[in-house]
């Protein structure tokens, strides 16, 4: 299919998660058509209902909208959760992308699927290059790793993208979070022995959407896609208190003093290296992008 000179139909999934709603900010102005589909609806967007576990229904949707590219941002996202419900997380994270790389390929539209640094065991030392050897620690980490898989076994036309620790606007992530707690609590303890970096979704979605508007589509592969920089989850939230100006203690302390379900990787920072010389991409920092959005939040 040529996709050079034609106006190109873009369906996303997920598109009322955190990527999603990115993406629909980032989409604004570009001369492609981006069609948003869910199981939910968004208050002031415009969703296709679509069950993308359904491969009846993800053959019908493709086929009515004539879908050119596929933006996978559906996913089972709570790694808590997976511990305990691994049948939905293999569902939802590898069976899922197995229907949209069939489908792509049944019909030559191009894959662009979300994946983790969560693949990774959190063993090394040095930032973790697309090559790297995976071995998840987790249930949500190992249903990533078969969607990968899946994909790259269906033959179809894919970028698969790896990011990390996505915060935005919406939905529950980590910033909101530290946010509110520290506007009602005078202190907090956040674990200081995992390092990675943060990504901003509106970062990620300004790349995906500058790859779609460039047809850069005959660099299929995996590439690592997070903010520049490296930092704990401490780390993370001293800057969020500093930058938003709010007087909270925010205290050390490690994954032992929090033990949960599933363990994460002590390290897990993803090497760019790939996708900047690839593409020519200019990624921003994770401060400041954090900087630039609680100005941004604070009315600044």
């Amino acid at each position: 299919m040529n996709m050079n000179r034609k106006r190109l139909n873009v369906l996303v999934t997920g598109g009322n998660g955190q990527l999603g709603r990115a993406l629909r900010a980032a989409c604004k102005g570009s001369p492609d058509r981006y069609v948003f589909t869910d199981i939910s609806s968004l208050p002031g967007g415009e969703t296709v209902f679509l069950d993308v576990s359904n491969k009846a229904a993800v053959e019908i949707v493709c086929e009515s909208e004539k879908a050119d590219v596929i933006i996978n941002c559906a996913g089972y996202t709570d790694v808590e959760g997976a511990e305990s419900d691994p049948a939905t997380a293999a569902r939802l994270n590898a069976e899922v992308p197995r229907i949209l790389a069939e489908v792509c390929k049944k019909t030559g539209a191009v894959l662009i699927h979300i994946s983790t640094d969560y693949i990774f065991s959190g063993e090394a030392s040095e930032p973790i290059r697309e090559d790297a050897a995976p071995s998840p620690l987790s249930v949500y980490g190992a249903s990533k790793l078969a969607g990968e898989k899946a994909v790259r076994d269906s033959g179809c036309s894919a970028l698969i993208l790896r990011t990390a620790w996505m915060w935005s606007e919406y939905g529950r992530n980590f910033v909101r979070t530290m946010l509110r707690l520290m506007v009602n609590r005078d202190s907090i303890k956040v674990v200081r022995d995992q390092t990675g970096t943060p990504t901003y979704a509106g970062d990620l979605a300004a790349f995906i959407t500058n790859l779609v508007s460039s047809r850069s589509f005959d660099k299929a592969g995996t590439y690592n896609y997070t903010n520049l920089g490296a930092c704990s989850w401490y780390d993370f939230a001293v800057a969020v208190r500093d930058l938003s100006g709010a007087s909270c203690e925010v205290a050390p302390c490690s994954s032992e003093e929090f033990p949960q379900k599933a363990r994460r990787p002590h390290y897990s920072v993803l090497d760019k290296s790939l996708v900047q010389e690839t593409f020519g991409t200019e990624i921003p920092g994770w401060r400041e992008s954090l900087e630039k959005h609680i100005s941004e939040v604070n009315g600044n």
